[in-house]
C-alpha cells in the first residue's frame, strides 16, 4: 500500500510522501510483481453469466500477456504505438492492456456500446495500429476499416470473425517469456477518452505514474484498501477510468482479487446475487446503480452480504443514499472524486473520518487541491469557485492527444481546473455544486442541482431525477425537474405539486422545482451520468410544463 497507517486524516496527511521510481511499467507493477513471487495467487474471477466461474492466478496472467505481446510484436506494433481495447469486462481486457503496457504501447479503453462512428473518432483520432476486440466489435470495427488505414492489425477474442483475425488461435505458439519495455513513470502508458459532456471527446493521455497517483485514493475511499480477504467488483465498465484506474488495474497492484461481471442487462437483482455469490468485500458502484439498488424493499433481508467497503464517485450521494447504504450495506458509503484528466484527488474515509452527506470529502494525501477564479487566484473559505489541482501531481495527465489549444485551456497557471464547481470550508472540506453550466442562477442565488435531487428521490414515489436552470424573463432561471417515477406510480398535477412543496418544505423557498416533468429515462452518459445540457436543451424547446 501507497498510504501510511493512520488514525486520523491529519495524521494521514502528515505522514504521506510520494515514492516514484525512475523506472515503472504498470504492465509488470501489476502483473509481473506478483506472478514472480506469488504464481498461483488468485488476480481474477472471471464470473460470466450464466456461466460457472473461472479463477485466474498472477501466473497464469503474465503466461497470456507475454504471448500477446510477443504476437502483437511480431505483427511490428512497437514502442509508442497505439492499441484499442474493445471488451467488456472478461480476462481478455485484463491481459491486452497488460500485454500492450508491457511492450510499451499506448493502450485505449474503448467501451462496448459505443457506435461506429464513436469507434471511428476515437481509433481516427488516436491512430490506432492494433484492436483487440470480440465478435460484437469486430463487427463494428468491419464497417469502419476502410477509414481507417492505420488500423494494421485487429485479432477476435471469440474467434475468427468478421475480418479478424482469432486471437487466441494467433496466440498460440508464441513465447510464454517476454522482456517488458523499461518505462519511465512519464513515458505515455494510457489514453482514455472524455466522456463528452462538454463537447468532443478528447483523449487525455496519461503515463505509467497515473497508476501510483491513483492508489492512495482508492486505498482511502475502500479504509485501506488491500486488507485480508478483500476481494471487490465494480459495474462500471473497464473502458472507463472508474472501471480501469480505481478498480481493476489498482486491485491489482495491491494483490486483490478482481471479480470480473458483465451482466446483459444491470439490475438491482443481479447485483445483490453477484455480491453474495462470490463473497465480494469491497465494491466500487456508481451514484445511478445505486439509486437502481435502492428501488427494491429490504434487500439486507433477501441477501446475506459480507462487505467491508462501499464506494461511489461521479455525483454527490447525499443523505439518503448515505442513510439507504448504511442499512443496506451495514457500510458507511465512502465518496470520492476526480475526472479523466486527473482522477481520484478527493476521498472520504469512514475508517477515519465522518461522513458528511452533501460534502465530498477531503483532498487524498499528494494532492493540493484549492478553490480558484478563471485566473487561477485561489479564493477565501467558502466561496463558490473552480475546483482546482495543482501541478505536478502524479496522477494528473500528460496533455490531450492532438490538442495543445484544450491542453492550454485546461490549465490556469500551474492550476488544473476540472471544469466543475465547488466550494471548501475552513477545515477542507469539499463540496461539489455541478459543472460549470450546471450550476443555477436563480434571483440571485446560485443553486447546486445534486442536492435537490438528493431531496426529490427521498420523495416515496420518485425514482430518479434530473434538475436543471431553464430560462427565466424574471428569475434569470428557475429550478426545473425531470422526475422518473417509480413503478405503479401514476403522473397527475397534484403529485407534481406535492412533490414540490415536499422540497420547498425541506430546503429553501428559492431552491424547490417551480416546474417539474414526469419522463420514462434520463439521458445519460455512458458512465452513468445526467447529461444535464440535454435537460436544458429541451427545456428550452418544449415550454409546455406550468409553473408551480
Amino acid at each position: 500500500m501507497l498510504l501510511p497507517e493512520a488514525k486520523t486524516y491529519k495524521e494521514l496527511t502528515e505522514r504521506f510522501s510520494w515514492q516514484i521510481p525512475e523506472r515503472f511499467n504498470i504492465g509488470v507493477a501489476i502483473c509481473d510483481a506478483w506472478a514472480d513471487k506469488e504464481p498461483r495467487r488468485e488476480a481474477l474471477v472471471y464470473a460470466e453469466e450464466g456461466q460457472p466461474a473461472h479463477s485466474y492466478s498472477y501466473g497464469a496472467l503474465k503466461r497470456l500477456s507475454n504471448q500477446l505481446a510477443n504476437l502483437l510484436k511480431s505483427r511490428g506494433i512497437q514502442q509508442g504505438d497505439r492499441i484499442g481495447v474493445l471488451m467488456p469486462q472478461r480476462p481478455e481486457t485484463a491481459f491486452a492492456h497488460i500485454a500492450a503496457l508491457k511492450l510499451g504501447g499506448i493502450s485505449i479503453p474503448l467501451f462496448v456500446l459505443f457506435g461506429e462512428e464513436a469507434l471511428e473518432y476515437r481509433l481516427k483520432d488516436s491512430g490506432a495500429k492494433a484492436v483487440i476486440t470480440d465478435e460484437s466489435g469486430a463487427a463494428k470495427l468491419e464497417k469502419i476499416h476502410g477509414s481507417l488505414p492505420e488500423l494494421t492489425t485487429v485479432f477476435c477474442a471469440d474467434g475468427a470473425h468478421h475480418g479478424a483475425d482469432d486471437l487466441w488461435a494467433a496466440m498460440e505458439g508464441h513465447e510464454e517469456t517476454f522482456k517488458p519495455v523499461d518505462t519511465r513513470p512519464d513515458d505515455p502508458a494510457i489514453i482514455i477518452y472524455t466522456s463528452g459532456t462538454t463537447g468532443q471527446p478528447k483523449g487525455a493521455l496519461h503515463g505509467h505514474r497515473v497508476l501510483l497517483g491513483h492508489l492512495p485514493g482508492v486505498e482511502m475511499s475502500h479504509d485501506f484498501l488491500g486488507q485480508p480477504e478483500d476481494r471487490i467488483w465494480t459495474p462500471a465498465d473497464w473502458a472507463w477510468i472508474g472501471g480501469l484506474l480505481d478498480v481493476l488495474m489498482p486491485a491489482l497492484y495491491l494483490g486483490v482479487p478482481v471479480v470480473a461481471c458483465r451482466f446483459k442487462k444491470f439490475t438491482a437483482e443481479a447485483a445483490f446475487q453477484l455480491l453474495q455469490d462470490h463473497t465480494i468485500r469491497n465494491a466500487f458502484i456508481p451514484p445511478t446503480a445505486l439509486k437502481m439498488m435502492r428501488q427494491l424493499d429490504a434487500p439486507e433481508d433477501r441477501w446475506q452480504l459480507n462487505l467491508r467497503t462501499v464506494a461511489s464517485g461521479g455525483e454527490t450521494l447525499g443523505a439518503e443514499l448515505i442513510d439507504w447504504g448504511r442499512k443496506t450495506f451495514g457500510r458507511t458509503i465512502n465518496e470520492f472524486y476526480g475526472q479523466t484528466e486527473c482522477n481520484m484527488i478527493v476521498s472520504s474515509c469512514s475508517e477515519i473520518m465522518d461522513a458528511h452527506p452533501g460534502i465530498m470529502g477531503k483532498a487524498v494525501p499528494g494532492h493540493e487541491l484549492a478553490i480558484v477564479n478563471d485566473a487561477g487566484e485561489v479564493l477565501p473559505s467558502r466561496t463558490f469557485g473552480n475546483i482546482a489541482v495543482k501541478r505536478p501531481d502524479p496522477v494528473m495527465f500528460l496533455k490531450y492527444w492532438n490538442n495543445e489549444a484544450a491542453t492550454q485551456k485546461k490549465f490556469a497557471g500551474d492550476w488544473l481546473l476540472t471544469g466543475d464547481t465547488g466550494e471548501m470550508d475552513e477545515d477542507g472540506w469539499i463540496r461539489f455544486v455541478g459543472r460549470d453550466d450546471d450550476v443555477i442562477t436563480s434571483s440571485g442565488y446560485r443553486i447546486g442541482p445534486g442536492e435537490i435531487e438528493d431531496c426529490l428521490i427521498k420523495h416515496p414515489a420518485v425514482a430518479m431525477a434530473g434538475v436543471i436552470g431553464k430560462p427565466d424573463a424574471q428569475r434569470t432561471e428557475i429550478v426545473k425537474a425531470y422526475i422518473i417515477l417509480k413503478q405503479d406510480v401514476e403522473p397527475s398535477d397534484s403529485l407534481a405539486k406535492e412533490i414540490a412543496d415536499f422540497v420547498k418544505i425541506r430546503l429553501a423557498a428559492h431552491e424547490y422545482p417551480r416546474e417539474i416533468e414526469f419522463v420514462d429515462a434520463l439521458p445519460m452518459t455512458t458512465t452513468g451520468k445526467v447529461i444535464r445540457r440535454e435537460l436544458r436543451a429541451r427545456a428550452v424547446e418544449t415550454d409546455d410544463t406550468g409553473t408551480l
